[in-house]
C-alpha cells in the first residue's frame, strides 16, 4: 500500500493551510453494503469464521467496539462481523491522504474519524460523543493505536475507564486469531494466504457494568482483554506456518542478540535468525518458536525475547546509557493532500526526549518524554522505509533513519519506558 508523496520546501509546507475540523458522518447503507462486499476479497483463502455476542445488543444501540490491532485486515474483519450495524471508525489521519482530498472525502463518507498518532486529541473524544449521541452510531476503536510488533498488545493508554464512564455505552471486544500469523508486520509485507483466520466478538461491559464498576476496574478489564499472545496461541493450538520466508524481517523485532548482546547485527531471512556479530543462529519453527542451531536456546518465545529487550532498554535509561543519535530523512504531514518530503535532518533521543533538527537549520523540534504514553513506529511505512513518527496536533514528522542498524522497535520501547519512568516519579512525588 502506497500514499501520495510530494517533495516540497520546509517553509512552504509550514505555510500550507491546515484542514478545518469536520463532524463525523454516518455511513449510508450503500457504503456499508459495498464495503461488506469488498471485505470478501481481502479475506479470501483465510477460511474466516467468527463467533459473536452482538445479537444481545440491538442494532440501533450505539456501542464502543474495541479491537486488537494486527494489520490492515482488522477493518475488513470488523465489517464482516458488525454488518449491517452503522459504525464510525477511529483511523489514523495519514490514511486520509491521497488524490488531493478525494481519499479524505471517501474515508469520511464511509464513517472514518481522523485522529493524530499518539497525540492527546480532545477533539476525538468530542467526535466519538457526537457519534454516540447525535448520529446514534457505534464507534470502532483500536486503543493500541499501532500495529502489534511481537504478536502481543502494544502499550495501552491509561485511564480508559474514564472514557467508558463518559460515553456510557456498552463496550464490545473483538479479538482476532491467526491474523498476526497471516500478515505479521515484520515479515516484509508477505502474506501467508493459507493461514486460517477467526475472530470472537464478546460483550466486555454492559451499561450496568459501567455504572457499577470503578474507573480502575474498567481499565483493568480492558488490560486483561488485551492480554493476548499470538505466538503462545499458535503453539497451544498446533498452528503450523510452513512458508520458507516466515523469519524474513524478524530482526526488526529481535534486534539484540541474547547470546553476545550485540545490537543491529541480527538478520532474519528464510527460516533462520542470525547474529552477524557472534555467528549464532536460530531456526523459527513451524510452531513459531526459536531453536538454536548450536548451543542452548536462551529465549525460545519471541514475545519473551522482545520483553527482554524492553528490560535492557529500561536499564540503559535508568543508568543514563541510552542515547539515539542518527541522521534521518524527514517527511511531514500537515493536511490530507500528501506526505511532504522536506529533506534531511538529525534526530537525538535520550532521557530529555526527542530533538529533531534539519532543513538547513529552519526545523528545530523537541518532544518531552511525558508527551505521550507511546510512540508510533512502523516497518516499511507505505513502502518507503522503517520509520518513527513524532509531532503535535499541528504537524507530524515521519522520520526514516539512514543508519539501517538503527531499530525503530528499540526507539518505541525507549519512548514507552521513559514515559513510564516519568509517570512513576510523578506519582511518587504526589
Amino acid at each position: 500500500m502506497k500514499t501520495t508523496i510530494k517533495k516540497m520546501d520546509y517553509d512552504a509546507v509550514m505555510a500550507l493551510p491546515r484542514p478545518r475540523h469536520q463532524a463525523p458522518k454516518k455511513p449510508g447503507l450503500f457504503w456499508r453494503c459495498l464495503i461488506r462486499f469488498l471485505c470478501f476479497f481481502g479475506l479470501m483463502g483465510s477460511g474466516f469464521q467468527y463467533e459473536s455476542e452482538l445479537d444481545r445488543i440491538p442494532k440501533d444501540q450505539p456501542c464502543l467496539i474495541l479491537m486488537n490491532h494486527t494489520c490492515f485486515l482488522d477493518m475488513e474483519i470488523a465489517y464482516r462481523i458488525l454488518f449491517p450495524r452503522a459504525i464510525n471508525i477511529v483511523a489514523s489521519n495519514d490514511g486520509f491522504i491521497g488524490f488531493w482530498g478525494l481519499m479524505g472525502w471517501l474515508m469520511r463518507t464511509i464513517g472514518c474519524i481522523p485522529t493524530q498518532k499518539f497525540v492527546s486529541d480532545f477533539g476525538l473524544i468530542q467526535d466519538m460523543e457526537y457519534c454516540f449521541k447525535t448520529l446514534k452510531t457505534s464507534v470502532l476503536m483500536y486503543p493500541e493505536a499501532g500495529y502489534s510488533f511481537d504478536g502481543t498488545a502494544t502499550t495501552l493508554p491509561r485511564k480508559m475507564g474514564i472514557l467508558l464512564k463518559k460515553f456510557d455505552v456498552p463496550v464490545v471486544m473483538i479479538e482476532t486469531f491467526g491474523l498476526f500469523g497471516r500478515n505479521p508486520l515484520y515479515n516484509e509485507l508477505q502474506i501467508r494466504r493459507d493461514q486460517k483466520v477467526s475472530a470472537k466478538a464478546r460483550i466486555l461491559f454492559t451499561r450496568e457494568d459501567i455504572h457499577n464498576m470503578t474507573v480502575r476496574e474498567l481499565s483493568d478489564g480492558i488490560d486483561a482483554a488485551f492480554g493476548f499472545d499470538h505466538f503462545r496461541w499458535q503453539k497451544e493450538n498446533n498452528v503450523r506456518i510452513t512458508q520458507d520466508f516466515r523469519a524474513d524481517g524478524l530482526h526488526r523485532i529481535l534486534y539484540k542478540c541474547t547470546c553476545c548482546g550485540a545490537e543491529g547485527q541480527m538478520k532474519g531471512r528464510g527460516t533462520t535468525l542470525t547474529c552477524n556479530a557472534c555467528g549464532k543462529q536460530w531456526t523459527l519453527t513451524e510452531l513459531g518458536q526459536l531453536e538454536a542451531l548450536t548451543g542452548g536456546t536462551e529465549i525460545p518465545h519471541i514475545p519473551d525475547w522482545y520483553r527482554w529487550e524492553r528490560q535492557q532498554v529500561a536499564a540503559d535509561i535508568e543508568s543514563g546509557a541510552y542515547r539515539l543519535d542518527t541522521d534521518v530523512t524527514i517527511a511531514m504531514q500537515v493536511d490530507f493532500k500528501a506526505v511532504y518530503m522536506v529533506g534531511e535532518g538529525h534526530l537525538t533521543h535520550d532521557h530529555t526526549g526527542f530533538h529533531l533538527t534539519g532543513c538547513g537549520g529552519r526545523l528545530d523540534y523537541t518532544q518531552k518524554p511525558q508527551a505521550c504514553f507511546g510512540l508510533y513506529a512502523d516497518y516499511y511505512w507505505y513502502e518507503i522505509d522503517d520509520c518513527i513518527c513524532i509531532g503535535d496536533n499541528e504537524v507530524h514528522y515521519f522520520l526514516f533513519p539512514k543508519d539501517k542498524t538503527v531499530s525503530v522497535a528499540k526507539i518505541r520501547l525507549a519512548a514507552e519506558e521513559m514515559y513510564k519512568l516519568r509517570r512513576a516519579r510523578k506519582l511518587r512525588a504526589e
